[in-house]
Order: structure tokens, then sequence, then C-alpha cells
């Protein structure tokens, strides 16, 4: 299913039609309730890349101050999650930050990794990050561009340009967590399809 639903129609109502063995999003109040209490279970697509990017680029979690701008249950709540969980592959200290947030910059300067995931273009200034700092940008926001023949760009919810002069590493919008979600998406269908006829892949 495709978050976020038109306003028509009721996002839990569909959600709790969804076969929890079929979930591929993993965002079902079971396989949820699995993911917080660590049991096995499909992880939410974006947070599940977030993790590969990290560790395939050599910046895992552990140890760590993870400060994380969001809290939808696809990303900010279900990476947190996930990061606090006690094994090798997260192991971090997390924070969450969101619209009800006093002094935001104050948390994300105490960030070595910062998330980004707040639906707000430009809203994380270089200011706000701490130098050496790992940027994870997961925004996906519109704006007007003249330039453009469709007269609108994609950019995330860092500034960009500001901020990858102080941060060891960014990741792009758009061709960042983009890509990795999709590529989650279908190692979900895999374990799941997997588990529901006993074959396993070579």
């Amino acid at each position: 299913m495709q978050l976020p639903l038109p306003p028509h129609l009721d996002e839990d109502a569909v959600i709790g039609a969804i076969d929890p063995v079929k979930d591929v999003d993993g965002v079902t109040t079971v396989n949820m309730g699995r993911l917080l209490r660590g049991e096995p279970c499909p992880w939410p697509n974006t947070p599940a890349g977030i993790l590969e990017i990290l560790h395939r680029s050599g910046y895992p979690p552990a140890g760590r101050h993870v400060v994380i701008c969001g809290r939808s249950n696809i990303v900010g709540k279900s990476l947190a999650a996930i990061l606090m969980q006690k094994n090798d592959r997260a192991n971090a200290t997390v924070t969450v930050c969101h619209t009800g947030t006093r002094d935001l910059a104050g948390f994300t300067r105490q960030a070595d990794i910062l998330i980004a995931a707040m639906g707000s273009a430009g809203a994380i200034t270089a200011d706000m990050v701490k130098p050496g700092a790992i940027i994870i940008d997961v925004g996906n926001n519109w704006i007007e561009d003249p330039s453009r023949k469709s007269g609108r760009r994609l950019v995330g919810d860092v500034d960009f340009e500001g901020v990858k002069k102080v941060a060891a590493a960014i990741t792009p919008v758009p061709g960042g967590v983009g890509p990795l979600t999709i590529a989650m998406l279908l190692a979900n269908t895999l374990m799941l399809a997997e588990q529901q006829t006993g074959y396993t892949s070579p």
C-alpha cells in the first residue's frame, strides 16, 4: 500500500485489512508490535534502507547518538525502534524530535547521525549540524523551480548545499534513500514469499 492515502480513505482501516504474513511494508499492528519487541518481522522499508546505507557506507550506528527528526509510523517511530535494539546492526542512543520539540537545533547539533524525516523543505540548515555528522535526508518535497520544464523540482528536508560543507557524509534527494526503500520492499517481498512457500532462494 502506498502511503499517504488520499484524505477520503481511512488509513487505519486499509492497514487493518492487510494480512500480516503479506505485509511487505511492515506497517500492520502485528508487525509493528513485533518490531518494537525486537522479534523477527518485515521492517518498514525506508528505515531498513537507512540501516543499509549506514552499514554499507562505513557508518554503523552502534554507540553513536542518532537524532531522528520526525515521528511518523513508517519512518521516525519504526526507525527509532530498530536503532535502539541490542544487536550488532543497531545499538544506538536514539533521540526523536518532532513539531513539538523546543530548541530543535539544540538536539540536532548533538547528533553523530542526523536523520531528517520531517516533510519540510530545507528545514535542516548548516548551523543545526555538528561538524563531521552523518546526514540521512528522507525528505520528499516539491518546490517551485521556473528553470525546470515542469516548473518544480524535488528537494529534501536538508539544505543540501549548505549542510554538505559541514557534514562528513550526506544523502542526496533524489537518489539517496529512495532507491534503498524500493530495494528493501523487494527484499521483504522475497522474505515473506519464502516463509509462506518454504522455498529458500539460492
